[in-house]
């Protein structure tokens, strides 16, 4: 078993200490929070156990889950890979390109492994029909969200958008080509709904829209593709996809054919793929431990999580303010 630590104990980080104390690729060694007062109560109501210090964590730990603000992923992280441990990291992985570059780097000259918390990878409902994306050219998603103060101080790109941009690179197997934006700030600060145009280099476009100011929550994604659509809900973890194919001489009588302007006719197909139950958190963290065990690729690496949030930014930059 991993000896696994957790750096930061707010909200996702009590879940993550959970995750990794029921799990049986880990052994729980304890955590580490900057907040003292918060530190001792969750020591005395879980019973996980706090270190001094940051250090301290790092050197008992094989393996260490970084789960503090934004702001200090690149501090925390660049400390854990210096000491020689592995290292597991929140999304958005740092705050800049620069400091995720610089990560990437520490991580190849120190040997380590290391893999960002992109959860909607592990969504039972996205895993389904990843055999079924063949080269879609028009997605389209939504990701709204009811106001929670908490991740106010980062643009929605980064907040929520930041999902579907790594769900949708990791679909689309080609380069950016544009990016255009527009954001509207309506309680906080900075923007809290955002739309965004995305081009790829194949022809590809992705539209997406995130608000944390809806009265409902919504997290879906549609992607279009020659001959098929793939829907994705990823909040309540369903899927399905419609697929077209060349209509027989002879169809059933309860076969839905349509005819194109051409006179050529389609069958349509229902496919509902088989949705396996799971903690997505749960998994991503275990699929590390599997890649450090095995000493393969995780599953979404470094290098993808510098990409999503150099995506996001270039939105960021390109806003269009309201």
């Amino acid at each position: 078993m991993l000896k696994a630590g957790v750096l930061g104990a707010g909200h996702l980080g009590k879940i993550h200490l959970k995750l990794l104390q029921q799990s049986s690729r880990f052994e729980l060694v304890g955590f580490y929070d900057a907040d003292t007062q918060a530190s001792q109560q969750i020591e005395a109501e879980f019973g996980y156990k706090s270190f001094p210090s940051m250090e301290a964590l790092i050197e008992a730990c094989d393996m260490v889950d970084v789960v503090t603000p934004t702001i200090y992923h690149f501090e925390c992280a660049k400390k854990v890979v210096e000491a020689g441990k592995h290292l597991f990291i929140e999304k958005p992985i740092t705050q800049t390109v620069e400091e995720a570059e610089a990560l990437r780097a520490l991580v190849k000259q120190h040997g380590v492994k290391g893999q960002v918390g992109h959860v909607e990878r592990f969504n039972p409902a996205f895993m389904a029909v990843q055999d079924k994306f063949e080269n879609p050219m028009f997605i389209e998603a939504h990701r709204l969200a009811e106001f929670n103060p908490r991740g106010t101080d980062v643009p929605v790109v980064l907040d929520l958008m930041i999902h579907d941009i790594d769900a949708i690179l990791s679909v689309v197997k080609s380069p950016v080509k544009n990016v255009s934006a527009s954001g509207v700030s309506v309680i906080s600060e900075t923007p809290d709904i955002a739309n965004a145009r995305i081009e790829f280099e194949n022809g590809c476009v992705a539209n997406l829209t995130a608000s944390r100011i809806s009265m409902k929550k919504m997290r879906k994604a549609r992607f279009f593709q020659r001959d098929a659509y793939i829907s994705v809900d990823f909040l309540e973890k369903k899927c399905e996809v419609v697929k077209m194919k060349d209509a027989p001489q002879k169809a059933d009588d309860f076969a839905m054919i349509l005819t194109n302007a051409e006179g050529k006719k389609k069958q349509i197909y229902f496919d509902n793929p088989k949705i396996d139950n799971n903690n997505a958190i749960l998994d991503e963290l275990e699929s590390f431990a599997h890649a450090i065990e095995n000493n393969t690729t995780p599953k979404v690496t470094l290098e993808q999580g510098s990409e999503a949030l150099r995506v996001a930014l270039l939105i960021i930059k390109n806003f269009k303010t309201l």
